[in-house]
């Protein structure tokens, strides 16, 4: 639904334009970080920040503001009425209780993956993952599960508005390079990362699908790098995730 501007709260619209510009590699904003990655003018962050922090959203130690667990408020509610969560998550549990791995369920929201679900065994990466948490896309197994359910086109726009920057050595940030990947996962069913998002951590994601065919989210498992090759991570985990594919396909619409 097209909005006319005189309907739209711009004072609304930079504040959330602010708690978005927190992230798990970005805890801790200073005012002029906060604009610049909010694109917004300084006395507009200031401001912005300075409200949230009176209304408890965030705390300020007199140089830098981090979002305090209040804010989770914003997100809980929604999370909890969505059907998906809801769905998957006795089945990753269960997952993950058989394997001994941690398993996730993420969807994409504009060029990033957002958890939905997840069940944890052990730590796997230097940041702490759970519902809510974001990744990029274009390194991640689950995004590139994702992005292989779009049009070659989508796949390329997709990724040319990505800030595409290698978070390791072995991060792919060639477009036309992507693109193959991309596609070679689309061709074979699954995505697997190597390292790609940080070292020492390897995934592997199969889409779910709906009975139709549509791909509504993405599952996978992490596992530290020393506990598995690439070869062994297939072979040992593809065929469970590959049975909790099938068994909701048929409850995801």
């Amino acid at each position: 639904m097209a909005v006319s501007g005189r309907d739209m709260m711009g004072g609304l619209a930079k504040g959330l334009s602010i708690i978005e510009a927190f992230s798990a590699e970005r805890p801790k904003l200073s005012i002029s970080e906060a604009a610049e990655i909010a694109q917004l003018d300084r006395a507009t962050a200031r401001r912005c920040l300075l409200t949230l922090a009176e209304l408890g959203y965030a705390a300020y130690d007199g140089k830098f503001f981090t979002v305090t667990p209040k804010v989770l408020r914003l997100g809980t509610g929604c999370l909890a009425s969505m059907p998906l969560p809801r769905i998957v998550q006795p089945f990753l549990d269960q997952l993950s209780e058989d394997i001994g791995q941690s398993t996730s369920v993420s969807i994409l929201d504009d060029t990033e993956i957002v958890y939905v679900a997840r069940a944890a065994q052990r730590r796997v990466m230097s940041i702490a993952l759970m519902p809510g948490s974001r990744l990029p896309a274009y390194c991640t197994s689950m995004g590139r599960v994702l992005l292989a359910s779009l049009s070659l086109e989508d796949r390329r726009a997709f990724l040319e508005r990505s800030d595409i920057v290698a978070r390791t050595p072995m991060t792919l940030t060639d477009i036309n390079a992507l693109m193959a990947e991309i596609e070679e996962t689309a061709t074979r069913g699954h995505a697997m990362i190597d390292q790609e998002v940080e070292i020492g951590l390897r995934s592997l994601a199969v889409p779910l699908k709906s009975a139709r065919g549509k791909t509504i989210a993405a599952l996978n498992v992490g596992v530290a790098a020393s506990a598995a090759s690439m070869q062994d991570l297939v072979e040992r985990y593809l065929p469970a995730l590959g049975a909790v594919q099938g068994e909701l396909k048929g409850l995801l619409v």
